[in-house]
């Protein structure tokens, strides 16, 4: 999938998480971050990929970026694994506590909003010819359907024109559907 692809897959599936486990409390810095967040954590599957937009993000990127490729076998290895998801989650676990202040940013809340985009990337690309890697390093592919030929090929005309305005009319939908939860989780906001 493309990034802007896996961008709208990410905020569907914070916004649908959120709808049916909405936060106990939540403040405009936690909500911003968290939207942020889970795009990040939509773009840290990819960052085996030199040409990953996480790298442009980050001073001397472009150089880390050719770096870090080096050290993963190839792409859709470590970072689309069930390995990679725990230990991303450990890793952000650990700096989040130590990064964010506690009083001004829930990073429980800021954490589950990047691993959601992080899960809807795999999620994502299961759907492609290429599946995902769950057990890596076995060299066994994953994807949804099965059949590998009834999958999206990534950037092409399917993803662009169906796969991606599919994902914004499910968002518009939905967000109609759940409007009761979704302003209650608002209203925290103002209180």
């Amino acid at each position: 999938m493309t990034a802007r692809t896996h961008d709208a897959f990410a905020f569907a599936s914070l916004i649908t998480v959120a709808a049916f486990f909405p936060p106990e409390s939540l403040n405009l810095a936690t909500l911003l971050v968290s939207i942020v967040g889970a795009d990040i954590g939509a773009l840290i599957p990819d960052m085996d990929g030199a040409g990953n937009r996480l790298w442009d993000l980050l001073p001397a990127g472009d150089k880390m970026g050719k770096i870090l490729r080096r050290i993963f076998y190839k792409h859709r290895t470590l970072t689309h694994s069930i390995i990679g998801v725990v230990a991303i989650y450990k890793l952000l676990e650990w700096v989040l506590v130590r990064l964010l202040n506690p009083g001004f940013l829930d990073e429980k809340i800021v954490l589950a909003a990047i691993m959601i985009g992080y899960l809807s990337h795999l999620l994502a690309d299961s759907l492609t010819e290429e599946g995902v890697p769950f057990l890596f390093p076995l060299r066994i592919n994953f994807g949804i359907p099965p059949i590998k030929k009834w999958r999206i090929k990534t950037g092409r005309w399917f993803e662009n024109f169906v796969i991606y305005p599919a994902v914004w009319i499910y968002l518009i939908w939905f967000i109609n559907t759940k409007s009761d939860v979704l302003t209650k989780i608002i209203r925290l906001v103002n209180s």
